[in-house]
């Protein structure tokens, strides 16, 4: 898989795991979750799918 897709892939799901951590966090709580925690949230989810997007090939036709 190309550099470019793995790194988009990546960006996309940390950007959507850290707005449903917080929209989570806010509904349970009833308070905003902190930028960080958010971020580290989103940047915990990106290393083992960068991992595993390494290894991943597509299906050829």
């Amino acid at each position: 898989m190309p550099f470019w897709q793995r790194s988009l892939i990546t960006l996309v799901a940390m950007v959507v795991v850290s707005f449903v951590v917080g929209y989570i966090w806010r509904s349970v709580f009833n308070f905003s979750l902190p930028d960080y925690v958010s971020g580290m949230v989103g940047g915990l989810t990106a290393v083992p799918l960068w991992e595993f997007l390494k290894r991943v090939q597509p299906p050829s036709s």
